[in-house]
């Protein structure tokens, strides 16, 4: 029976490791599913593994990845000629797209919201505020969205460092 439970133990594990990764590329929580998962198995494995310094050092690169997710689409947006106030456009439309696009359709709704978002929030911005030609802001916007690309690439590559570092303390 405990090699049975071991065997469960362990492929609950690799889907959690597998759901967090998958929803990194959607620019969900997926490295908090990760360590989630790890801190559950440094419980049940009665804290010989891991420890609380690498923990802490997993939790930081969460956070590192979620805060280079939601500034990408700026950073992008300024690599393509986006003034400050379509910066932020940018990053609030990453936001206000992913929570219209999650309802409309769940996990792919989030991604293309949020991607969608980033394109008009800094297009608009300068179109608009700044007055910029179309082709100009279009620039802008495309260079938003590929940097939440780009970012959502980012949190996923820190996904990866997190296994790394956890198979190394395990």
């Amino acid at each position: 029976m405990t090699v049975f439970l071991t065997i469960i133990g362990w492929i609950c594990f690799a889907l959690a490791i597998l759901v967090g990764l998958a929803l990194d590329l959607v620019g969900l929580f997926g490295n908090w599913v990760i360590l989630g998962a790890l801190v559950v198995l440094w419980v049940v494995t009665g804290f010989e593994h891991f420890g609380p310094w690498s923990l802490a050092i997993i939790a930081g690169l969460a956070g590192l990845g979620e805060v280079i997710e939601a500034l990408a689409a700026g950073y992008g947006a300024k690599k393509f000629g986006a003034q400050k106030g379509a910066m932020v456009a940018a990053v609030v439309g990453c936001l206000v797209g992913s929570i219209i696009g999650t309802p409309l359709l769940p996990v792919i709704g989030t991604l293309a919201g949020a991607c969608l978002g980033a394109f008009i929030g800094a297009a608009a911005y300068q179109y608009i505020v700044m007055e910029k030609r179309a082709d100009a802001a279009l620039w802008t916007g495309l260079g938003a969205t590929l940097g939440k690309v780009a970012g959502l690439f980012a949190k996923l590559l820190i996904g990866f460092a997190i296994l790394l570092i956890a198979a190394l303390t395990y």
